[in-house]
Protein backbone atom coordinates (compact mmCIF):
# COMPACT_ATOMS: atom_id res chain seq x y z
CA UNK A 1 0.00 0.00 0.00
CA UNK A 2 1.76 3.35 -1.11
CA UNK A 3 0.80 6.58 0.95
CA UNK A 4 1.28 10.20 0.19
CA UNK A 5 2.13 12.26 3.35
CA UNK A 6 2.07 15.95 3.69
CA UNK A 7 3.43 17.80 6.43
CA UNK A 8 2.50 20.77 7.71
CA UNK A 9 4.40 24.01 7.42
CA UNK A 10 6.69 24.33 10.27
CA UNK A 11 5.67 20.87 11.32
CA UNK A 12 7.06 20.01 14.73
CA UNK A 13 7.06 16.72 16.11
CA UNK A 14 6.64 17.57 20.05
CA UNK A 15 2.91 18.64 19.30
CA UNK A 16 -0.03 17.23 18.27
CA UNK A 17 -2.30 17.89 14.81
CA UNK A 18 -5.53 16.96 13.75
CA UNK A 19 -5.31 14.13 11.08
CA UNK A 20 -7.07 13.63 7.71
CA UNK A 21 -7.22 10.73 5.76
CA UNK A 22 -7.72 10.53 2.35
CA UNK A 23 -8.77 7.69 -0.26
CA UNK A 24 -7.37 8.20 -4.11
CA UNK A 25 -4.02 9.55 -2.48
CA UNK A 26 -2.57 8.70 -6.03
CA UNK A 27 -4.61 12.19 -7.25
CA UNK A 28 -2.84 14.37 -5.25
CA UNK A 29 -0.94 16.42 -8.02
CA UNK A 30 -3.82 16.55 -9.89
CA UNK A 31 -5.94 17.69 -6.88
CA UNK A 32 -3.41 20.80 -6.22
CA UNK A 33 -3.34 19.44 -2.48
CA UNK A 34 0.29 20.69 -1.56
CA UNK A 35 -0.75 24.34 -3.44
CA UNK A 36 -4.24 24.86 -1.56
CA UNK A 37 -2.82 23.41 2.27
CA UNK A 38 0.31 25.76 1.75
CA UNK A 39 -2.06 28.61 0.19
CA UNK A 40 -4.58 28.47 3.35
CA UNK A 41 -1.84 27.80 6.07
CA UNK A 42 -0.20 30.80 4.91
CA UNK A 43 -3.37 33.18 4.93
CA UNK A 44 -4.29 31.12 8.65
CA UNK A 45 -7.46 30.24 7.70
CA UNK A 46 -7.18 26.76 8.69
CA UNK A 47 -5.55 24.81 11.81
CA UNK A 48 -2.00 22.95 10.18
CA UNK A 49 -2.95 19.65 9.44
CA UNK A 50 -1.28 15.95 8.70
CA UNK A 51 -2.66 14.71 5.32
CA UNK A 52 -2.32 11.32 4.53
CA UNK A 53 -3.23 10.32 1.00
CA UNK A 54 -4.16 6.48 1.00
CA UNK A 55 -3.16 5.69 -3.06
CA UNK A 56 -5.84 2.73 -4.28
CA UNK A 57 -4.70 0.18 -5.97
CA UNK A 58 -5.58 -2.38 -9.20
CA UNK A 59 -8.61 -3.69 -7.40
CA UNK A 60 -10.17 -0.52 -6.92
CA UNK A 61 -13.36 -1.33 -7.71
CA UNK A 62 -13.24 -4.47 -5.33
CA UNK A 63 -11.31 -2.85 -2.47
CA UNK A 64 -13.75 0.58 -2.02
CA UNK A 65 -16.91 0.02 -1.22
CA UNK A 66 -19.49 -0.81 1.64
CA UNK A 67 -18.06 -3.42 4.10
CA UNK A 68 -21.33 -4.35 5.12
CA UNK A 69 -21.98 -5.67 1.62
CA UNK A 70 -20.69 -5.73 -2.03
CA UNK A 71 -23.29 -4.02 -4.55
CA UNK A 72 -25.27 -6.63 -6.86
CA UNK A 73 -22.17 -7.03 -9.33
CA UNK A 74 -20.31 -8.23 -6.33
CA UNK A 75 -18.16 -5.00 -6.72
CA UNK A 76 -16.49 -3.88 -3.02
CA UNK A 77 -16.42 -7.36 -1.57
CA UNK A 78 -13.19 -6.28 -0.20
CA UNK A 79 -14.13 -3.21 1.60
CA UNK A 80 -13.83 -5.42 4.72
CA UNK A 81 -10.49 -5.94 4.21
CA UNK A 82 -9.76 -1.60 3.41
CA UNK A 83 -11.34 -1.22 6.33
CA UNK A 84 -9.51 -3.04 8.51
CA UNK A 85 -6.37 -2.29 6.90
CA UNK A 86 -7.29 1.83 8.01
CA UNK A 87 -8.01 0.74 11.45
CA UNK A 88 -5.67 -1.90 12.13
CA UNK A 89 -2.75 -1.15 10.58
CA UNK A 90 -2.63 2.40 9.12
CA UNK A 91 -3.53 4.03 11.93
CA UNK A 92 -1.40 2.59 14.44
CA UNK A 93 1.45 3.09 12.11
CA UNK A 94 0.87 6.73 12.08
CA UNK A 95 0.44 6.70 15.48
CA UNK A 96 4.13 4.91 15.98
CA UNK A 97 5.83 7.95 13.45
CA UNK A 98 3.40 10.97 14.30
CA UNK A 99 1.53 12.59 16.91
CA UNK A 100 -1.66 13.39 15.84
CA UNK A 101 -4.87 14.47 17.94
CA UNK A 102 -6.88 11.11 18.09
CA UNK A 103 -10.17 13.36 18.78
CA UNK A 104 -9.70 15.11 15.45
CA UNK A 105 -9.42 12.53 13.05
CA UNK A 106 -10.87 13.18 9.60
CA UNK A 107 -11.83 11.24 6.51
CA UNK A 108 -12.32 11.65 3.14
CA UNK A 109 -12.76 10.68 -0.23
CA UNK A 110 -13.81 10.96 -3.73
CA UNK A 111 -16.69 8.62 -5.80
CA UNK A 112 -16.24 5.10 -5.04
CA UNK A 113 -13.82 6.55 -2.37
CA UNK A 114 -16.31 9.07 -0.76
CA UNK A 115 -18.80 6.26 -0.65
CA UNK A 116 -15.58 3.99 0.85
CA UNK A 117 -14.49 6.74 3.87
CA UNK A 118 -18.16 7.65 4.79
CA UNK A 119 -18.51 3.80 5.46
CA UNK A 120 -15.66 3.80 7.97
CA UNK A 121 -16.49 6.98 9.23
CA UNK A 122 -19.89 5.86 9.57
CA UNK A 123 -19.59 2.56 11.14
CA UNK A 124 -16.28 3.66 13.77
CA UNK A 125 -17.47 7.44 15.16
CA UNK A 126 -15.55 6.36 17.88
CA UNK A 127 -11.98 6.86 15.76
CA UNK A 128 -13.96 9.92 13.07
CA UNK A 129 -14.92 12.88 13.99
CA UNK A 130 -15.71 14.31 10.49
CA UNK A 131 -16.21 13.34 6.82
CA UNK A 132 -16.20 14.52 3.69
CA UNK A 133 -17.60 13.31 0.31
CA UNK A 134 -16.40 14.27 -3.06
CA UNK A 135 -19.36 13.39 -5.48
CA UNK A 136 -20.17 10.21 -3.68
CA UNK A 137 -21.07 6.91 -5.34
CA UNK A 138 -24.16 6.79 -3.15
CA UNK A 139 -25.92 5.25 -6.28
CA UNK A 140 -24.22 1.95 -4.55
CA UNK A 141 -26.91 -0.57 -4.79
CA UNK A 142 -27.54 -4.51 -4.11
CA UNK A 143 -30.37 -4.72 -7.14
CA UNK A 144 -29.22 -3.88 -11.03
CA UNK A 145 -31.78 -1.25 -12.69
CA UNK A 146 -33.06 -3.64 -15.00
CA UNK A 147 -33.85 -6.48 -12.36
CA UNK A 148 -36.71 -4.51 -10.55
CA UNK A 149 -34.25 -1.77 -8.75
CA UNK A 150 -36.08 0.36 -6.17
CA UNK A 151 -34.59 3.42 -4.40
CA UNK A 152 -34.62 1.38 -1.10
CA UNK A 153 -31.70 -1.17 -2.80
CA UNK A 154 -28.90 1.77 -2.36
CA UNK A 155 -26.89 0.15 -0.02
CA UNK A 156 -25.96 2.94 2.30
CA UNK A 157 -29.31 4.54 2.20
CA UNK A 158 -30.26 1.49 3.60
CA UNK A 159 -27.37 1.20 6.22
CA UNK A 160 -27.91 4.81 7.44
CA UNK A 161 -32.16 4.14 7.84
CA UNK A 162 -31.69 0.88 9.92
CA UNK A 163 -28.57 1.78 12.19
CA UNK A 164 -29.57 1.97 15.42
CA UNK A 165 -28.41 5.00 16.76
CA UNK A 166 -26.69 8.34 15.96
CA UNK A 167 -22.88 8.29 14.95
CA UNK A 168 -21.25 11.30 16.23
CA UNK A 169 -20.10 12.81 13.24
CA UNK A 170 -20.55 15.84 10.61
CA UNK A 171 -20.74 15.21 7.11
CA UNK A 172 -19.50 17.77 4.60
CA UNK A 173 -20.93 16.87 1.05
CA UNK A 174 -20.17 17.91 -2.75
CA UNK A 175 -21.68 16.98 -5.89
CA UNK A 176 -21.14 18.85 -9.43
CA UNK A 177 -24.29 19.99 -11.72
CA UNK A 178 -22.41 17.98 -14.41
CA UNK A 179 -20.98 14.87 -12.78
CA UNK A 180 -22.72 12.54 -15.02
CA UNK A 181 -25.80 12.93 -17.49
CA UNK A 182 -27.74 9.55 -15.63
CA UNK A 183 -31.64 10.41 -14.82
CA UNK A 184 -32.90 7.31 -13.90
CA UNK A 185 -36.28 8.34 -12.50
CA UNK A 186 -36.46 11.23 -15.46
CA UNK A 187 -37.50 14.06 -12.83
CA UNK A 188 -34.54 16.79 -13.93
CA UNK A 189 -32.28 16.08 -11.25
CA UNK A 190 -29.05 13.82 -12.27
CA UNK A 191 -28.48 10.92 -10.38
CA UNK A 192 -25.29 11.72 -8.07
CA UNK A 193 -27.20 15.27 -6.58
CA UNK A 194 -30.70 12.89 -6.00
CA UNK A 195 -28.47 9.86 -4.43
CA UNK A 196 -26.58 12.57 -2.40
CA UNK A 197 -29.52 14.61 -1.25
CA UNK A 198 -31.67 11.48 -0.94
CA UNK A 199 -28.55 10.35 1.48
CA UNK A 200 -28.86 13.44 3.14
CA UNK A 201 -32.14 13.07 4.34
CA UNK A 202 -31.55 10.24 5.61
CA UNK A 203 -29.11 11.56 7.86
CA UNK A 204 -32.01 14.16 8.86
CA UNK A 205 -34.04 11.66 9.93
CA UNK A 206 -31.65 10.40 12.49
CA UNK A 207 -31.48 13.92 13.70
CA UNK A 208 -28.54 15.67 11.89
CA UNK A 209 -29.30 19.12 11.02
CA UNK A 210 -27.82 21.28 8.39
CA UNK A 211 -25.54 24.17 8.88
CA UNK A 212 -25.04 22.32 12.54
CA UNK A 213 -23.85 18.74 11.76
CA UNK A 214 -23.79 18.92 7.59
CA UNK A 215 -22.45 20.94 4.72
CA UNK A 216 -23.69 20.56 0.94
CA UNK A 217 -21.84 22.52 -1.95
CA UNK A 218 -23.14 21.85 -5.50
CA UNK A 219 -20.61 22.94 -7.69
CA UNK A 220 -22.15 24.78 -11.00
CA UNK A 221 -20.62 23.47 -13.85
CA UNK A 222 -18.66 20.59 -11.65
CA UNK A 223 -17.76 17.57 -13.13
CA UNK A 224 -16.86 14.18 -12.39
CA UNK A 225 -13.22 14.69 -11.98
CA UNK A 226 -10.40 15.61 -9.29
CA UNK A 227 -10.30 18.88 -11.28
CA UNK A 228 -13.56 20.00 -10.12
CA UNK A 229 -12.92 18.20 -6.81
CA UNK A 230 -10.00 20.57 -6.35
CA UNK A 231 -12.23 23.16 -6.69
CA UNK A 232 -14.01 22.29 -3.80
CA UNK A 233 -11.52 21.69 -1.49
CA UNK A 234 -10.91 24.93 -0.08
CA UNK A 235 -14.57 24.70 1.15
CA UNK A 236 -14.12 21.35 2.91
CA UNK A 237 -10.62 22.13 4.03
CA UNK A 238 -11.90 25.24 5.95
CA UNK A 239 -14.69 23.44 7.39
CA UNK A 240 -12.64 20.69 8.26
CA UNK A 241 -10.19 22.37 10.30
CA UNK A 242 -10.85 26.09 10.89
CA UNK A 243 -8.28 28.03 12.38
CA UNK A 244 -8.92 28.77 15.69
CA UNK A 245 -9.59 32.17 16.70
Amino acid sequence: MFLSIRLPIHYEASRTYPLLLINDGQDFERLKIDLLLTSLLQREVIEPVLVVGIHAGADRLHEYGTACKPDYANRGNRAGDTTSFVLEELLPFLEQYYLFAKSEIVYAGFSLGGLMAFDIAWNHDTVFSKTGVFSGAFWWRQKALDAGYRDSDRIMHEQIRNFPGKPRLKFWFQTGSHDETDDRDHDGVIDSIQDTLECIAELEHKGYQWGRDIRYLEVAGGEHNPETWSRAMTDFLTWAFPAKK
